[in-house]
């Protein structure tokens, strides 16, 4: 998983409540299991029409936003279903971090396992960020995961609250495939202790 550290990028602004993993990544996108390829049907039934052309007013359609890396969207963001595709169509679009006031539980915690930062933060920080995001090309934030703020276009900055051991992964990329594989002296030495004391297990190999 790559590393967050600090994120410096278009930050688009989506002011809906409720955006659920359906509206995310629409469930007839579900049938792979790969995680890259996603990211051209990410919001897609908001983002293109009946024929396929791109919805002229959605936000990710507009030459400013194009190339977002931080989305400012509305409360309860991500709820819904629990599918995983949802952050992995947020993380190969681009998308890096999510600021809202609350989001689901389970997606919350899904965007973690797959490198990307949901922050929660105030209504009053919300619409403050809303309004910087609403300024196009020039909504450019800036988040510091190690100092825990966003540094909006004026300057501005505000602090963000995050679990410790969330961070710690993030800051080093590590998912549950890594945080496992941060044990393999200690599973190296069990596969061999038991590989020792029951052969017969292992026969096959």
């Amino acid at each position: 998983m790559e590393k967050f550290t600090t994120l410096e990028g278009v930050a688009a602004p989506m002011n809906m409540i409720n955006v659920d993993t359906d509206m995310i990544i629409p469930k007839q996108f579900l049938k792979t299991i790969k995680r890259s390829g996603l990211g051209q049907h990410l919001f897609s039934e908001m983002r293109f029409d009946d024929d396929g052309g791109e919805v002229a007013d959605f936000v990710l359609n507009k030459q400013a936003y194009r190339e977002a890396s931080i989305l400012v969207a509305g409360d309860n963001f991500g709820c819904g279903s629990s599918r995983e595709h949802a952050p992995w169509a947020l993380l190969d679009f681009g998308i890096r971090c999510v600021i809202s006031t609350s989001f689901a539980d389970i997606f919350y915690n899904n965007c973690f396992k797959n490198g990307i930062l949901p922050i929660k933060v105030t209504k009053e920080q919300l619409d403050a960020l809303m309004d910087d995001a609403e300024r196009g090309a020039n909504a450019t934030l800036t988040i510091d995961l190690e100092a825990q703020t966003i540094k909006g276009p004026d300057g501005g900055e505000i602090a963000f609250e995050i679990d410790e051991f969330k961070k710690h992964c993030l800051l080093n990329g590590l998912d549950d495939v890594g945080l496992t594989m941060q044990e393999k002296d200690k599973i190296d030495s069990y596969e061999a202790s038991q590989k020792a004391q029951q052969p017969w297990l292992y026969a096959a190999e």
